[in-house]
């Protein structure tokens, strides 16, 4: 197998998957775009986080994250609040809501996926699996925490 036919896999793959995102996202109530929600993922999955330190993990310009976070404070999903060490410093965390719209657009998200993934060869699972994790660890992806929702990753 050559490169170019892996990479045009996991294009295909890709596609796939940002059509299920962009599809989990549909019934939003707050109504978010996915780089707003990936905000939110990013804050589940990590913590609170200092907006530098936010748009590092985004890979976006400081101002970009601003702004998305403006709009995410207006939306009520997620919080700024000043350190005590340090009044300069600014956190960013998730609200209660912001909490409840990733619990809700992840559940919309798995649940796709495993129609999906019914529909898989019982002998493409392991191998689908272990494709998947080395991609997912080779892009540096944050492993499953508490945030997941108790997603099983070992099965």
């Amino acid at each position: 197998m050559g490169e170019d036919e892996l990479v045009d896999a996991f294009l295909a793959a890709s596609r796939a998957l940002v059509a299920v995102a962009a599809g989990s996202l549909a019934d939003a109530a707050e109504e978010i775009t996915l780089a707003q929600y990936r905000v939110l993922v990013e804050l589940a999955a990590r913590g609170p986080q200092r907006l530098a330190d936010l748009a590092g993990v985004l890979a976006v310009d400081p101002s970009t994250a601003t702004r998305m976070c403006d709009r995410l404070a207006r939306k009520r999903l997620l919080r700024r609040r000043r350190t005590t060490a340090d009044r300069r410093v600014v956190l960013v965390s998730l609200t209660p809501s912001g909490q409840q719209i990733v619990k809700e657009v992840s559940g919309r998200r798995r649940a796709e996926i495993a129609r999906i993934l019914r529909r898989l060869p019982s002998a493409d699972r392991r191998p689908a699996l272990a494709a998947l994790r080395a991609f997912a660890n080779a892009a540096g992806q944050v492993p499953e925490q508490d945030w997941s929702m108790g997603w099983d990753v070992a099965k």
